[in-house]
């Protein structure tokens, strides 16, 4: 009986499929079968595992250790002021130059003064007249007393007088109010700066129409010398923090650049916020420098470093050299030309070294290159000043550098 079509396709599919697969495992195991095989001692040597490792090493030092705080701040001036005129007028004089230092009451600009000059000689005017009608009536009353003394006059007329005199002293009293404030917005008419600092950018031209309810004001003012720099500081170190700050001698902040290449400047720590950051777990502080060379710029981002406090006489030892484990932490310590563990019990940190209050003596050599292939009681070789290590050895990753077998002996 013979079958379909489509039935003798299927199973030729099939066919080939399964012959696919086979021949698929038999490549496989042809080759990658041998080298299952574990490889002999003889090609580990050649291999360059059991050659001493090539290592850097430096000793474990006794000295001090500024315990500090890290953190990234903000420069922030300590007073900002935005210029403004206090009396309205057409602005006649613009003599500040944008972007220079000035110092406090340094002429900026001035406006028309002609009008406030009339109202200062009306109000003058106004003065000298009713100081005359005073005089005018002290006189009269001093004439009806000495005629009330005489009886020559009614008593009501003697009191009138008095009265009258009381006016007057009013009314001047009155004028030589409004002449003081004639001169006061006289004197407005000159804009001087408020506090030393460094200029802005113009906001208004010379020839506009100013007002005091301008809110961009004709230009700011920015102190710089001193200035502060806003950090934050994590909760965790902020006991240790109030503890140094109980001390008589002011904490010592250093400002970095990005990069923590140069120091920018160097101040002290003068202000804690009352209240821990809750949604960052911070806490605000505040330091100030002279800034005298004016190396801080405001809203400059830089790298802050707090001295807590200096540790005398502790053994120092690089961060790189230290390796982290799950119980514990160690070293490698370089003895006979060989390298062995050694657990330590770490302090503080600081500058990339760390302190060791346990497990290492001054002067013992740790390692701090090369650690991934060092074991316990491992063979060693450490360079000389050239870079050539001594006793000679191919390291694994020289050896690793080879292509090929060996060469025949």
């Amino acid at each position: 009986m013979s079958l379909p079509q489509s039935s003798l396709r299927s199973l030729r599919n099939w066919l080939l499929l399964a012959a696919a697969v086979a021949g698929a495992g038999t490549f496989a195991w042809f080759q990658f079968g041998s080298q299952t095989a574990p490889v002999q001692p003889d090609a580990l040597r050649r291999m360059g595992w059991d050659a001493p490792a090539v290592v850097r090493v430096e000793p474990a030092a006794l000295g001090q250790l500024d315990v500090q705080i890290k953190s990234i701040g903000t420069v922030t001036p300590l007073n900002t002021v935005t210029v403004q005129s206090r009396v309205s007028g057409v602005l006649e004089k613009v003599v500040f130059e944008e972007g220079a230092r000035v110092e406090q009451g340094a002429l900026l600009a001035e406006i028309d003064p002609l009008p406030y000059r009339a109202q200062l000689e009306q109000a003058e005017g106004q003065l000298q007249q009713n100081r005359a009608k005073l005089e005018n009536a002290r006189a009269d009353l001093k004439l009806y007393e000495q005629l009330w003394e005489q009886d020559s006059i009614a008593r009501q007329q003697l009191s009138d007088q008095r009265a009258l005199v009381q006016e007057l002293l009013g009314t001047v009293r009155a004028n030589q109010a409004q002449v003081d404030d004639a001169r006061l917005q006289l004197s407005w008419t000159r804009i001087t700066a408020p506090l030393s600092g460094r200029l802005g950018l113009r906001k208004v031209d010379q020839g506009n129409l100013v007002t005091g309810s301008e809110a961009e004001g004709l230009v700011s003012i920015t102190q710089t010398q001193p200035i502060a720099v806003n950090f934050t500081v994590p909760e965790v170190d902020v006991p240790a923090l109030r503890d140094a700050r109980r001390g008589d001698a002011p904490l010592k902040v250093e400002v970095l650049d990005r990069g923590e290449q140069r120091v920018l400047a160097t101040g002290e720590l003068t202000t804690l916020d009352n209240q821990i950051d809750t949604s960052t777990g911070t806490l605000r502080v505040r330091a100030q420098f002279a800034n005298e060379d004016e190396a801080l710029f405001p809203n400059q981002f830089v790298n802050v470093h707090l001295r807590l406090k200096t540790l005398e006489s502790v053994v120092t030892i690089p961060g790189d050299a230290v390796q982290f484990g799950t119980e514990r932490n160690y070293v490698y310590v370089v003895q006979d030309n060989k390298a062995y563990v050694r657990n330590v019990m770490l302090g503080a940190a600081a500058d990339g070294r760390v302190a060791v209050t346990d497990g290492l003596e001054p002067g013992e050599l740790v390692v701090l290159e090369g650690l991934d292939r060092l074991r316990d009681g491992k063979q060693v070789n450490i360079p000389d000043a050239s870079g050539a290590a001594a006793g000679a050895a191919r390291t694994p990753a020289t050896a690793g550098e080879r292509r090929g077998p060996p060469p025949a002996n």
